[in-house]
């Protein structure tokens, strides 16, 4: 999509799983692009060589997302080497554990929001002035966040906190596109379902689990990162320019 062709991206949790491959198809889409890491720090060095091979620009810095202050300092630097920012994908994100309701006490209930919800509200609180600026001279700026088909229809048991979060935050979406709209940022979500080969899948869902979703899902697979990244590059660009407040479900037609 040529249209993000020198664009500057900052993607949170970009060096694993969904936020690697969005990273990654941002990249090859002509974007500059800054990740976001918390313990990823070699996988965000391999970046460097696609990225020199693409002859894009791009950089990488840890931080603790459930912090204020390290969200500001995080989007500082994004900035200072990016010389802006035109794009902002918000796909840090944990289930954490699965806990039923009684299980589930304050203090992980706070966990969970403040991994799923409250990061992305501090990022975008830092970023958004400066996708505002962009926008008004770069034509449009856009917000991507990563919720879950969990967020649509209440998830697993034991999954109620984090689909909690992530239904709070295709709320949070619509809100905010109808608050940034008239600046010129749009602001949308994507919903996947099951993605296979993901750490999340990996330590949260059971084989035996996996295999019953695969089989209910109307096109006979599960997904893939790319088939995510894919669709956040999609919304990214300004193909996408009428497009906002809107949650773009990837599931193979579980649910939409």
């Amino acid at each position: 999509m040529h249209r993000l062709h020198g664009k500057r991206a900052l993607v949170t949790a970009g060096a694993q799983g969904i936020g690697l491959a969005i990273s990654r198809q941002l990249l090859a889409a002509g974007c500059d692009v800054f990740v976001h890491y918390r313990s990823s720090a070699d996988a965000a060095r391999e970046l460097e060589g696609e990225a020199k091979a693409l002859e894009r620009r791009y950089a990488h810095a840890a931080a603790d997302l459930t912090d204020s202050t390290e969200c500001e300092r995080l989007v500082s630097e994004a900035v200072k080497f990016l010389g802006g920012l035109d794009v902002l994908v918000n796909n840090a994100g944990s289930l954490v554990a699965r806990r039923m309701l009684t299980e589930a006490d304050d203090a992980f209930w706070a966990e969970v929001m403040a991994l799923n919800l409250d990061s992305t509200r501090r990022v975008t609180r830092a970023a958004a002035p400066h996708l505002i600026a962009a926008a008004k001279t770069g034509g449009g700026a856009s917000i991507v966040n990563l919720s879950s088909l969990a967020g649509r229809k209440g998830g697993h048991p034991g999954s109620l906190v984090y689909s909690t979060a992530k239904g709070a935050l295709l709320t949070f979406t619509r809100a905010l596109a109808t608050e940034l709209g008239p600046q010129g940022v749009r602001v949308n979500a994507l919903a996947p379902g099951m993605i296979l080969g993901t750490s999340f899948h990996n330590t949260h869902t059971t084989t035996e689990s996996a295999n019953a979703t695969v089989a209910g899902i109307p096109l006979g697979r599960g997904g893939n990162a790319d088939d995510v990244a894919r669709a956040a590059v999609f919304l990214a660009s300004e193909y996408a320019g009428f497009i906002t407040g809107a949650t773009l479900d990837i599931n193979g037609g579980v649910y939409g």
